[in-house]
C-alpha cells in the first residue's frame, strides 16, 4: 500500500533523484598532473521502483554503464567526462547521455589527513533518463585519511538547467563513506540521498536513502576497484543496488 501511494504521489513531483549512472563519494584525490586516468563504472537496479515519472523510465533492472576518462591538468585540477549508457530489462542498449566535469582539489602534501575539494559537472542527457536533459551539479568534498580510516563527505547541489524542472532549484543529494583499512583493503559503509529542493525539501517517505556496503582494494599500484551492494531505506528509493567501479590511473 506505501508503495502504491508513493508512486502516485510520483506524478506530482519534480523528477529529481538520485544519479543512477555514478553512485561514487569523492574522497578530494586527482590525477597527477600530466596523468590521463579511466574508469568504468557498472550499476544494476536489482529491484527497483516499477513506476517513474513520464517520459523517464522506470529503474527496475536497468543496468548502467558509464566509461569514465580523466586527466591530471595540474597537482590541484582535473579534468573529465561521462560517457554512458543504459541496458533496459527488455535487452534495449540506450545511449544515456553525457557529461564534463571539472574538479579541483587541494594539493599534495597541503595537510597530512584532510583534503578538501570541489568537482563541478554540466550535464546532457536523454529525456529516458533526465525530463529536463540539461543539468548541473556542484559537490563539494571534505576528506579525512590516516593509516587506519578513510572519511569523506559530499554535500551534492544538483540542478536541472531547463524545463520542465529548471524551476525547482538546486537539489540536495548528499554522499559519505566511513571505511576501515585492513590489509590492503579498506571496509565500510557508503551513504547516498536525494532529499529533494533546498528550498523545500520533500517528506521523508518521498526521499531517496540508499546505504552501501563497501569494500575497496587499496594495494594495487595505480588500480582502482570497489564493490558494493546496496539497500533502499525508504519506499521511494531502490529496494537493491549492486554497484562497480573499476579504474586505472596510467601514470603511477
Amino acid at each position: 500500500m506505501v508503495r502504491l501511494l508513493v508512486a502516485a504521489s510520483l506524478l506530482s513531483l519534480p523528477a529529481l533523484a538520485l544519479d543512477p549512472f555514478e553512485i561514487q563519494v569523492y574522497d578530494g584525490t586527482a590525477n597527477a598532473a600530466g596523468e590521463p586516468g579511466l574508469e568504468l563504472h557498472l550499476n544494476y537496479v536489482a529491484r527497483g521502483l516499477r513506476s517513474s515519472v513520464v517520459p523517464e523510465l522506470p529503474p527496475d533492472h536497468q543496468a548502467h554503464l558509464t566509461l569514465e576518462p580523466s586527466y591530471g591538468v595540474t597537482s590541484f585540477w582535473e579534468l573529465g567526462g561521462y560517457l554512458q549508457g543504459s541496458l533496459r530489462p527488455d535487452g534495449t542498449f540506450d545511449y544515456a547521455g553525457t557529461k564534463l566535469r571539472s574538479k579541483f582539489v587541494t594539493p599534495p602534501g597541503w595537510h597530512e589527513n584532510l583534503r578538501l575539494g570541489i568537482n563541478l559537472e554540466l550535464s546532457l542527457l536523454p529525456a529516458f533518463y533526465d525530463r529536463s536533459r540539461w543539468g548541473a551539479e556542484v559537490r563539494p568534498i571534505v576528506a579525512w585519511e590516516d593509516d587506519r580510516w578513510i572519511f569523506a563527505v559530499n554535500p551534492n547541489l544538483g540542478m536541472a538547467l531547463a524545463a520542465p524542472d529548471g524551476h525547482e532549484g538546486p537539489s540536495l543529494e548528499p554522499g559519505a563513506m566511513a571505511k576501515l583499512k585492513l590489509a590492503g583493503i579498506a571496509l565500510g559503509v557508503e551513504y547516498f540521498a536525494s532529499l529533494g529542493p533546498v528550498r523545500s525539501f520533500l517528506p521523508v517517505a518521498q526521499q531517496e536513502h540508499y546505504l552501501f556496503e563497501a569494500i575497496d582494494v587499496l594495494s594495487w599500484r595505480g588500480v582502482e576497484l570497489n564493490v558494493a551492494v546496496g539497500e533502499g531505506l525508504t519506499g521511494a528509493s531502490n529496494r537493491m543496488v549492486l554497484k562497480t567501479i573499476v579504474g586505472y590511473a596510467f601514470g603511477r
